[in-house]
C-alpha cells in the first residue's frame, strides 16, 4: 500500500466532507455521536465553506486537511473551536469503511498535527471522539496524544450528548 498524504483541502474538496455525512449509514452517524437533524442544509454548508475558504487559514473558524492515497481523497479532518496561538479541536475521518483499520489513520494524523500547530501557532490539540468508537481512540493513542479524561458532553454543532474521551497532544 502506498504512503497516505496529509494537505490543507481545497475548497473543491470539501464536498467529500458533506458527501461523507449526507451518506453515513444511521449506525455510523451514532457511532460517531451526530445527530442527523444538525447537519446543516446543503446550500448552507456548501455557502459556510466558501465563506471560511475567503479567509486566510489562521483567521478561520475551521480549518481542513485532506488525506490523500494515490492523488485519491480518502479520509479528512477538520479543526475547530480554534484560539489562533493556543490550542484547537480536532476531528478525523476515514471515509470508506473498507479502508478503516488499515493504518492509514495514524500516519495521517502525525501528518495533520503538524499542519495545525504550523498553520495555528498551536500549544495544544485536543481531540474528543465518541468514547464508545474505539478506532479513533485507538489511533490517537498511536499517534501519541495523551488521554485525558472521559466525560458528557456536546463535542459539535452536529452533535447529541455523549461520552467522549477527550486526548490532547502539546507541542514539543
Amino acid at each position: 500500500m502506498s504512503t497516505a498524504e496529509a494537505r490543507l483541502m481545497r475548497l473543491e474538496e470539501t464536498s467529500a466532507i458533506i458527501q461523507y455525512f449526507t451518506t453515513a449509514t444511521p449506525e455510523h452517524l451514532e457511532l460517531m455521536g451526530v445527530d442527523p437533524s444538525r447537519l446543516p442544509a446543503l446550500d448552507a454548508w456548501r455557502a459556510r465553506y466558501a465563506r471560511e475558504f475567503e479567509l486566510p487559514p489562521a483567521k478561520r473558524g475551521s480549518l481542513l486537511v485532506s488525506w490523500l492515497l494515490d492523488n485519491e481523497i480518502v479520509g479528512f479532518s477538520t479543526a475547530d473551536k480554534i484560539a489562533f496561538g493556543e490550542q484547537a479541536h480536532m476531528h478525523l475521518h476515514i471515509i470508506e469503511p473498507e479502508r478503516r483499520r488499515l493504518g492509514l489513520g495514524v500516519n495521517c494524523v502525525r501528518q495533520t498535527v503538524a499542519i495545525y500547530f504550523e498553520t495555528l501557532q498551536l500549544k495544544q490539540l485536543f481531540c474528543e471522539p465518541n468514547a464508545f468508537n474505539v478506532a479513533p481512540n485507538r489511533t490517537l493513542q498511536r499517534a501519541g496524544f495523551r488521554y485525558v479524561k472521559t466525560h458528557m458532553t456536546v463535542p459539535g454543532i452536529i452533535n447529541f450528548h455523549q461520552p467522549v474521551t477527550r486526548w490532547v497532544l502539546e507541542r514539543p
